[in-house]
Parts: structure tokens; sequence; C-alpha cells
């Protein structure tokens, strides 16, 4: 944790993770966000391990925030944009297991506030299909190797290209009416 006692965690998988730091790490009141592992069996997996689809690991972020500056609920709703809620096989040309979207609490209140806001969602009209995140208990977590950590910024030719070839950037620009 960082030095402030008054930061919590939040934990959000959305494919992969690469796509997912910049969105948090750019909103005030957020400590750190870290790339990694979590929801599997396997006590430190690898990169490689994880891509193996053996371990039951997600590619996930672990966001330190301060809910008195950026609230919970305004995590899910950038969390929420970032996505494609309705997809139960990964995001975007990223298949798999680990790739799939889940949100982890880490408290009854961040259960509550999540499966409010999938209600939501759900309720919104915005998808034609079922929403498929699921919303489970926050387990051990692992950061990721350190060439993953903020991706975005240390090769960002590479994270664009991605981002974009990936379909991710022109879903969320048709969903949500701007890349956020």
């Amino acid at each position: 944790m960082s030095e402030a006692s008054h930061y919590e965690k939040a934990t959000f998988a959305g494919g992969c993770f690469w796509c997912m730091v910049k969105p948090f790490d750019e909103q005030p009141g957020i400590g750190t966000v870290i790339s990694g592992y979590t929801g599997g069996t396997v006590p430190n997996p690898t990169y490689k391990e994880v891509c193996s689809e053996t371990t039951g690991h997600y590619e996930a972020v672990q966001i330190e925030y301060d809910p008195s500056v950026f609230p919970y609920e305004e995590l899910l709703e950038v969390y929420w944009q970032q996505i494609d809620p309705t997809d139960p096989g990964g995001q975007f040309f990223d298949r798999g297991h680990s790739y799939k979207t889940v949100i982890f609490y880490h408290n009854e209140q961040q259960k509550k506030l999540a499966e409010e806001s999938k209600k939501k969602l759900e309720q919104s009209g915005k998808f034609q299909k079922p929403i498929a995140t699921q919303i489970l208990p926050a387990k051990e977590f692992y950061p990721a190797e350190e060439y993953h950590q903020g991706y975005y910024k240390k090769n960002p030719g590479h994270y664009n290209r991605y981002s974009r070839g990936s379909g991710r950037i022109a879903f969320i620009e048709n969903h949500w009416g701007e890349e956020k």
C-alpha cells in the first residue's frame, strides 16, 4: 500500500492487463495500478504459465485508490467503459479464461456496489447480449513481471497499435462515444 492509510484496493480483470492500466492511472486519487494475476491456484505464476491456461488465473489490475477522491462507484464506471461485458470467452482478439472479465471485490460494500452497477448496465439497454462479467471475491494477487508494468508508458507505439488492432478502441468508441 502507499503511504496514505486511507487508500483501498480494487481489482478488475478486463482482458489484456496492458489496456486496463492507462484508464485508471490517469484518474485523480489513484495511487498505483499494478498489472498481475489473480483468481488461480498456482502461487506466483509467470506470464507464460498464465497464458498456458493451466493456472486458473485472470490477467487483472489491482488499483490502490483514495475513495474520498475517486469513489469505488466511479472506478466501476471506468471499468465498464474499457471492456466488452457481453463476451464470455475473453476480450476482443484475446481468447481464453485468463482474458475473461471479472470484478473482484475486497469487501461486502464493493460486492454490493459491483452488483448494483452490473444490474444498472444490464437494464440500460446499451447491450443486446447479456452481461457476462462475473463478480467474485478477491483472491491473492500476484504482480506481473516488471516489463508488463506501465506498458503503455514504456512502449507507447506497440501499446497503441495493440489496443487499436485488437478492436478494443473501436468497441469503446462505438459504445461510449469516444476513447475512454
